[in-house]
Protein backbone atom coordinates (compact mmCIF):
# COMPACT_ATOMS: atom_id res chain seq x y z
CA UNK A 1 0.00 0.00 0.00
CA UNK A 2 1.29 3.30 -0.99
CA UNK A 3 2.37 5.76 1.98
CA UNK A 4 -0.19 8.51 2.41
CA UNK A 5 1.79 11.93 2.04
CA UNK A 6 1.29 14.23 4.97
CA UNK A 7 -0.06 17.58 4.37
CA UNK A 8 3.41 19.70 5.06
CA UNK A 9 4.88 17.15 2.39
CA UNK A 10 1.70 18.12 -0.09
CA UNK A 11 2.52 21.64 0.81
CA UNK A 12 6.40 21.19 -0.43
CA UNK A 13 5.50 19.19 -3.42
CA UNK A 14 3.08 21.94 -4.47
CA UNK A 15 5.89 24.50 -3.91
CA UNK A 16 8.23 22.53 -5.88
CA UNK A 17 5.61 22.65 -8.52
CA UNK A 18 5.03 26.20 -8.34
CA UNK A 19 8.38 27.51 -8.70
CA UNK A 20 9.15 24.65 -11.64
CA UNK A 21 6.44 25.99 -13.79
CA UNK A 22 6.61 29.35 -13.70
CA UNK A 23 9.94 31.01 -13.66
CA UNK A 24 8.68 34.28 -12.37
CA UNK A 25 7.22 32.52 -8.93
CA UNK A 26 9.47 33.64 -6.28
CA UNK A 27 9.08 32.48 -2.13
CA UNK A 28 10.33 34.67 0.55
CA UNK A 29 10.36 33.67 4.22
CA UNK A 30 13.14 33.78 7.03
CA UNK A 31 14.93 30.68 6.94
CA UNK A 32 13.41 28.97 4.09
CA UNK A 33 16.39 28.11 2.51
CA UNK A 34 18.61 24.86 3.11
CA UNK A 35 19.88 23.03 5.04
CA UNK A 36 16.68 24.52 7.24
CA UNK A 37 13.96 24.76 5.20
CA UNK A 38 11.36 26.40 7.29
CA UNK A 39 10.68 26.07 10.51
CA UNK A 40 8.10 23.21 9.96
CA UNK A 41 10.23 22.27 6.61
CA UNK A 42 7.30 22.84 4.23
CA UNK A 43 10.52 24.75 2.31
CA UNK A 44 12.42 22.08 2.25
CA UNK A 45 15.05 21.23 -0.79
CA UNK A 46 13.39 24.67 -2.86
CA UNK A 47 16.49 26.85 -2.24
CA UNK A 48 18.88 24.27 -3.67
CA UNK A 49 16.59 24.09 -6.91
CA UNK A 50 15.32 27.55 -7.66
CA UNK A 51 18.23 29.33 -5.53
CA UNK A 52 17.83 32.50 -7.29
CA UNK A 53 14.57 32.72 -5.87
CA UNK A 54 13.76 31.56 -2.75
CA UNK A 55 14.87 33.96 -0.76
CA UNK A 56 15.45 34.00 3.05
CA UNK A 57 14.62 36.89 4.79
CA UNK A 58 16.06 39.04 7.69
CA UNK A 59 13.26 39.04 10.75
CA UNK A 60 11.11 41.89 9.23
CA UNK A 61 7.81 40.36 8.52
CA UNK A 62 6.37 44.17 7.29
CA UNK A 63 9.11 43.71 5.34
CA UNK A 64 8.94 40.39 3.55
CA UNK A 65 5.38 40.90 3.06
CA UNK A 66 6.00 44.43 1.74
CA UNK A 67 8.87 42.52 -0.92
CA UNK A 68 5.82 40.24 -1.88
CA UNK A 69 3.54 42.49 -2.80
CA UNK A 70 6.54 44.51 -4.65
CA UNK A 71 7.13 41.41 -6.70
CA UNK A 72 3.72 40.24 -7.29
CA UNK A 73 3.20 44.32 -8.52
CA UNK A 74 6.22 44.19 -10.59
CA UNK A 75 4.32 40.50 -12.72
CA UNK A 76 5.89 38.32 -10.93
CA UNK A 77 4.40 35.81 -8.02
CA UNK A 78 4.96 35.73 -4.60
CA UNK A 79 4.49 33.09 -1.79
CA UNK A 80 5.10 34.79 1.53
CA UNK A 81 6.15 32.68 4.61
CA UNK A 82 5.29 34.02 7.92
CA UNK A 83 7.20 31.71 10.72
CA UNK A 84 3.90 32.00 12.97
CA UNK A 85 0.46 33.30 11.66
CA UNK A 86 1.28 35.37 15.26
CA UNK A 87 3.38 37.26 13.35
CA UNK A 88 0.96 38.33 10.39
CA UNK A 89 0.09 40.99 12.34
CA UNK A 90 3.21 42.93 11.41
CA UNK A 91 2.69 42.57 7.78
CA UNK A 92 -1.18 43.62 8.25
CA UNK A 93 -0.22 47.20 6.92
CA UNK A 94 1.37 46.42 3.54
CA UNK A 95 -0.82 43.35 2.84
CA UNK A 96 -4.00 45.86 3.87
CA UNK A 97 -3.02 49.31 2.43
CA UNK A 98 -0.23 48.04 -0.33
CA UNK A 99 -1.00 44.24 -1.93
CA UNK A 100 -5.43 44.43 -1.51
CA UNK A 101 -5.40 47.91 -2.85
CA UNK A 102 -3.32 47.68 -5.41
CA UNK A 103 -5.87 45.58 -7.25
CA UNK A 104 -8.01 48.05 -8.08
CA UNK A 105 -7.15 51.53 -6.47
CA UNK A 106 -4.89 52.57 -9.90
CA UNK A 107 -8.10 53.32 -12.16
CA UNK A 108 -7.54 49.93 -13.67
CA UNK A 109 -7.69 45.88 -12.41
CA UNK A 110 -3.71 45.06 -11.77
CA UNK A 111 -2.75 41.74 -11.24
CA UNK A 112 -1.66 41.08 -7.56
CA UNK A 113 -0.60 37.27 -7.37
CA UNK A 114 0.66 37.40 -3.77
CA UNK A 115 -0.06 34.25 -1.32
CA UNK A 116 0.85 34.88 2.57
CA UNK A 117 1.43 31.56 4.22
CA UNK A 118 0.58 31.55 7.55
CA UNK A 119 1.29 28.48 10.11
CA UNK A 120 -1.15 29.28 12.55
CA UNK A 121 -3.35 27.59 15.59
CA UNK A 122 -2.45 25.59 18.73
CA UNK A 123 -2.49 22.16 20.66
CA UNK A 124 0.94 22.43 20.26
CA UNK A 125 2.55 24.08 23.56
CA UNK A 126 4.06 26.85 21.47
CA UNK A 127 2.39 29.63 24.09
CA UNK A 128 0.59 32.72 23.55
CA UNK A 129 2.46 34.57 20.83
CA UNK A 130 2.81 31.64 18.92
CA UNK A 131 -0.56 29.63 18.61
CA UNK A 132 -3.02 31.90 17.59
CA UNK A 133 -6.35 31.59 14.98
CA UNK A 134 -6.21 35.05 13.93
CA UNK A 135 -8.13 34.64 10.57
CA UNK A 136 -11.11 36.78 11.65
CA UNK A 137 -8.84 39.63 11.52
CA UNK A 138 -8.47 39.55 8.10
CA UNK A 139 -12.04 39.07 7.05
CA UNK A 140 -13.90 41.59 4.96
CA UNK A 141 -11.23 43.12 3.25
CA UNK A 142 -11.76 43.95 -0.67
CA UNK A 143 -9.40 42.03 -2.96
CA UNK A 144 -8.16 39.88 0.13
CA UNK A 145 -9.48 36.03 -0.29
CA UNK A 146 -8.75 33.55 2.43
CA UNK A 147 -8.20 29.99 2.77
CA UNK A 148 -7.20 27.25 4.99
CA UNK A 149 -5.43 24.29 4.20
CA UNK A 150 -7.51 20.26 4.90
CA UNK A 151 -6.07 17.43 4.57
CA UNK A 152 -8.68 16.84 1.61
CA UNK A 153 -7.75 19.30 -1.03
CA UNK A 154 -4.48 18.96 -2.62
CA UNK A 155 -2.13 22.06 -2.07
CA UNK A 156 -1.00 22.39 -5.65
CA UNK A 157 -4.41 23.23 -6.58
CA UNK A 158 -4.87 25.49 -3.37
CA UNK A 159 -2.01 27.29 -4.50
CA UNK A 160 -2.81 27.70 -7.87
CA UNK A 161 -6.22 28.65 -8.03
CA UNK A 162 -4.96 31.50 -5.51
CA UNK A 163 -2.29 33.04 -7.75
CA UNK A 164 -4.09 32.55 -10.79
CA UNK A 165 -6.91 34.65 -9.06
CA UNK A 166 -4.53 37.34 -9.30
CA UNK A 167 -5.19 39.23 -5.94
CA UNK A 168 -3.47 38.76 -2.83
CA UNK A 169 -4.79 36.01 -0.20
CA UNK A 170 -3.75 34.57 3.00
CA UNK A 171 -3.10 30.48 3.33
CA UNK A 172 -3.72 29.42 6.98
CA UNK A 173 -1.86 26.12 7.79
CA UNK A 174 -3.03 24.48 10.82
CA UNK A 175 0.45 23.16 12.56
CA UNK A 176 -1.12 20.19 14.11
CA UNK A 177 -2.04 19.51 10.40
CA UNK A 178 1.39 19.19 9.08
CA UNK A 179 2.38 16.01 10.06
CA UNK A 180 -1.23 14.18 9.21
CA UNK A 181 -1.77 11.88 6.49
CA UNK A 182 -3.69 13.42 3.50
CA UNK A 183 -6.81 11.97 2.88
CA UNK A 184 -7.42 10.12 -0.25
CA UNK A 185 -9.75 7.77 -2.71
CA UNK A 186 -12.76 9.01 -0.44
CA UNK A 187 -11.70 7.29 2.49
CA UNK A 188 -11.48 9.08 6.26
CA UNK A 189 -11.72 6.28 8.07
CA UNK A 190 -13.57 2.86 8.34
CA UNK A 191 -16.48 4.67 9.26
CA UNK A 192 -16.48 7.93 7.43
CA UNK A 193 -16.08 8.95 3.13
CA UNK A 194 -15.76 11.82 2.11
CA UNK A 195 -16.69 13.84 -1.29
CA UNK A 196 -14.90 17.31 -2.96
CA UNK A 197 -18.11 19.63 -3.96
CA UNK A 198 -18.60 21.30 -6.82
CA UNK A 199 -19.46 24.60 -5.07
CA UNK A 200 -16.51 27.85 -5.14
CA UNK A 201 -15.36 26.97 -2.08
CA UNK A 202 -14.44 23.71 -3.23
CA UNK A 203 -15.76 22.29 0.19
CA UNK A 204 -15.33 18.57 1.51
CA UNK A 205 -18.66 16.27 2.73
CA UNK A 206 -17.80 13.94 5.05
CA UNK A 207 -20.62 11.26 6.01
CA UNK A 208 -21.49 8.01 7.10
CA UNK A 209 -22.69 6.06 4.47
CA UNK A 210 -26.52 4.47 4.39
CA UNK A 211 -27.13 6.79 7.41
CA UNK A 212 -30.20 8.93 5.68
CA UNK A 213 -30.30 12.27 6.47
CA UNK A 214 -28.09 13.40 9.17
CA UNK A 215 -29.52 15.27 12.35
CA UNK A 216 -26.55 17.85 12.39
CA UNK A 217 -24.58 19.52 9.79
CA UNK A 218 -21.33 20.88 11.09
CA UNK A 219 -19.15 23.30 9.27
CA UNK A 220 -15.35 23.69 9.95
CA UNK A 221 -12.29 24.53 8.83
CA UNK A 222 -9.58 22.61 8.15
CA UNK A 223 -7.37 22.66 11.37
CA UNK A 224 -10.52 21.51 12.77
CA UNK A 225 -11.40 18.24 10.39
CA UNK A 226 -9.41 15.74 12.84
CA UNK A 227 -11.51 16.89 15.98
CA UNK A 228 -14.32 17.48 14.51
CA UNK A 229 -14.35 13.94 12.50
CA UNK A 230 -13.40 12.64 16.39
CA UNK A 231 -16.50 14.58 17.59
CA UNK A 232 -18.71 12.93 14.96
CA UNK A 233 -17.84 9.11 15.19
CA UNK A 234 -18.56 9.51 19.31
CA UNK A 235 -21.50 10.80 18.51
CA UNK A 236 -22.88 8.73 15.93
CA UNK A 237 -21.36 5.37 17.94
CA UNK A 238 -22.60 6.47 21.37
CA UNK A 239 -25.47 8.55 21.28
CA UNK A 240 -27.16 7.71 17.55
CA UNK A 241 -26.78 11.62 16.31
CA UNK A 242 -25.76 11.60 12.76
CA UNK A 243 -23.80 14.27 11.66
CA UNK A 244 -22.54 15.46 8.25
CA UNK A 245 -19.10 17.61 8.38
CA UNK A 246 -18.08 20.09 5.47
CA UNK A 247 -14.44 21.09 5.24
CA UNK A 248 -14.45 24.48 2.84
CA UNK A 249 -10.91 24.86 0.98
CA UNK A 250 -11.97 28.78 0.99
CA UNK A 251 -13.03 30.92 3.75
CA UNK A 252 -13.76 34.09 2.31
CA UNK A 253 -15.06 35.02 0.12
CA UNK A 254 -17.59 31.71 0.81
CA UNK A 255 -21.07 31.27 -0.97
CA UNK A 256 -23.18 29.66 1.32
CA UNK A 257 -26.14 29.73 -0.95
CA UNK A 258 -23.90 27.90 -3.25
CA UNK A 259 -24.44 25.03 -0.31
CA UNK A 260 -27.73 25.63 0.53
CA UNK A 261 -29.27 22.19 -1.43
CA UNK A 262 -26.51 20.31 0.83
CA UNK A 263 -27.46 22.49 3.92
CA UNK A 264 -30.97 21.96 3.34
CA UNK A 265 -30.36 17.86 4.65
CA UNK A 266 -30.47 18.88 8.16
CA UNK A 267 -32.48 21.32 10.29
CA UNK A 268 -29.50 21.60 13.09
CA UNK A 269 -26.20 23.62 11.80
CA UNK A 270 -23.27 23.78 13.69
CA UNK A 271 -19.76 26.05 12.71
CA UNK A 272 -16.96 25.07 14.23
CA UNK A 273 -13.85 27.42 14.71
CA UNK A 274 -10.33 28.25 16.62
CA UNK A 275 -10.55 31.98 17.02
CA UNK A 276 -12.27 33.48 19.70
CA UNK A 277 -15.53 34.87 19.98
CA UNK A 278 -16.73 38.06 17.91
CA UNK A 279 -16.98 38.95 14.39
CA UNK A 280 -15.32 35.90 13.49
CA UNK A 281 -15.64 33.85 10.30
CA UNK A 282 -18.22 31.57 12.16
CA UNK A 283 -20.12 33.88 13.18
CA UNK A 284 -20.70 36.08 9.90
CA UNK A 285 -21.23 32.50 8.44
CA UNK A 286 -24.10 31.65 11.04
CA UNK A 287 -25.99 34.68 10.43
CA UNK A 288 -25.79 34.26 6.68
CA UNK A 289 -27.53 30.67 7.27
CA UNK A 290 -29.71 31.80 9.94
CA UNK A 291 -30.99 34.05 7.09
CA UNK A 292 -31.50 31.64 4.28
CA UNK A 293 -32.62 28.42 6.22
CA UNK A 294 -34.31 30.02 9.11
CA UNK A 295 -37.93 28.60 7.95
CA UNK A 296 -36.41 25.04 8.31
CA UNK A 297 -34.13 24.99 11.18
CA UNK A 298 -35.27 23.76 14.42
CA UNK A 299 -32.93 25.76 15.92
CA UNK A 300 -30.69 28.79 15.55
CA UNK A 301 -27.22 28.03 13.76
CA UNK A 302 -25.03 26.91 16.75
CA UNK A 303 -21.51 28.82 16.78
CA UNK A 304 -18.80 26.86 18.55
CA UNK A 305 -15.23 28.85 18.98
CA UNK A 306 -12.36 29.27 21.71
CA UNK A 307 -12.72 30.43 25.17
CA UNK A 308 -11.62 34.44 25.35
CA UNK A 309 -8.51 34.30 26.46
CA UNK A 310 -4.72 33.66 25.22
CA UNK A 311 -3.54 30.10 24.27
CA UNK A 312 -1.34 28.94 26.94
CA UNK A 313 1.66 27.17 27.34
CA UNK A 314 0.35 24.29 29.55
CA UNK A 315 -0.88 21.41 27.58
CA UNK A 316 -4.08 20.80 30.17
CA UNK A 317 -4.35 24.55 29.77
CA UNK A 318 -4.36 24.77 26.53
CA UNK A 319 -6.51 21.96 26.14
CA UNK A 320 -9.41 24.21 28.00
CA UNK A 321 -8.97 27.27 25.82
CA UNK A 322 -9.21 25.36 22.76
CA UNK A 323 -12.03 23.60 20.98
CA UNK A 324 -11.58 19.61 21.31
CA UNK A 325 -13.80 16.52 20.19
CA UNK A 326 -15.53 16.29 24.21
CA UNK A 327 -16.24 19.76 23.36
CA UNK A 328 -18.01 19.65 20.05
CA UNK A 329 -19.72 16.69 21.74
CA UNK A 330 -21.06 18.20 24.44
CA UNK A 331 -22.67 21.12 22.75
CA UNK A 332 -24.18 19.36 20.21
CA UNK A 333 -25.43 16.79 22.69
CA UNK A 334 -26.41 19.70 24.78
CA UNK A 335 -28.51 21.58 22.00
CA UNK A 336 -30.17 18.39 20.74
CA UNK A 337 -32.25 17.85 23.30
Amino acid sequence: MTRRQRVAENLNSALHHLLGAHPGTYLIGEDVADPYGGAFKVTRGLSDRFPDRVLSSPLSEGGIAGVGAGLALAGNRSVVEMMFSDFAALAFDPLLNFAAKSVSMYGRRVPMSMVLRCPTGGNRGYGPTHSQSLQKHFLGIPSLHLREVSPFHDNQRVLTAMLDREEPGVLFEDKVLYTRAMYQDGVVDDLFRYEVLADPSETARVFAPDCGPPDWIVLAPGGLTERAVTALRTLLLEEEITCELLVPSQLYPFDSKALLPVLSRADRICVLEDSTADGTWGELLAQQLHEQLWSRLARPVLPLSAEPSIVPTAAHLEHDVLLQPSTIHRAIMEATK
